[in-house]
C-alpha cells in the first residue's frame, strides 16, 4: 500500500542541522530498502498561493496566509505492506524531532492513497462529484 506522511506544525523555521542529518540517514535507509518513493520539504507560506471557492467564485490569495495556524512543512511517500509499518516509521521519524529539535511541536499525519480497487469504500470527493 502506498502512504503519504505529511508533517504539520505551528512553528515556522528550518530544522536544526542535527535533525536534517538524522532525517537524511533515515531517508537514505528507506530509499535503499525500496520503501521511500519521494520526499520534500516545502518553501515558506509567503512563496505560495491558495485558490479557493467562495460563494461559487474562485478566490486567489498570495501567501503568506494570515489565518494559518498550522503549516504543512513537508511530505514523504512510501510503499508499505500495511498501516502498522507506516505508523512504525512515523514514530521513528517523530522521535528524531524529539532527539534533535527539543521544544518542537507538530504532527505527522499518515494516510493511505486511494486506489481504484477500493470502489465506493473510500471515494475521494472529486470522484464522488463526477
Amino acid at each position: 500500500m502506498r502512504f503519504m506522511s505529511i508533517i504539520i506544525s505551528a512553528q515556522i523555521g528550518m530544522p536544526t542541522p542535527e535533525l536534517m542529518e538524522a532525517m537524511g540517514k533515515l531517508a537514505d535507509r528507506e530509499i535503499k530498502a525500496g520503501r521511500m518513493i519521494d520526499t520534500a520539504g516545502l518553501m515558506p507560506m509567503e512563496t505560495g498561493a491558495r485558490v479557493s471557492i467562495k460563494d461559487g467564485k474562485l478566490v486567489i490569495v498570495d501567501g503568506p496566509f494570515v489565518e494559518a495556524k498550522e503549516v504543512v512543512g513537508g511530505y514523504a511517500i512510501f510503499e508499505f505492506q500495511n498501516k502498522e509499518e507506516a505508523l512504525a516509521l512515523t514514530v521513528e521519524f517523530m522521535q528524531l524531532h524529539i532527539d534533535h529539535m527539543p521544544g518542537w511541536e507538530g504532527t505527522c499525519e499518515v494516510r493511505p492513497f486511494f486506489t481504484p480497487d477500493m470502489g465506493n469504500v473510500c471515494r475521494p470527493h472529486s470522484a464522488a462529484v463526477a
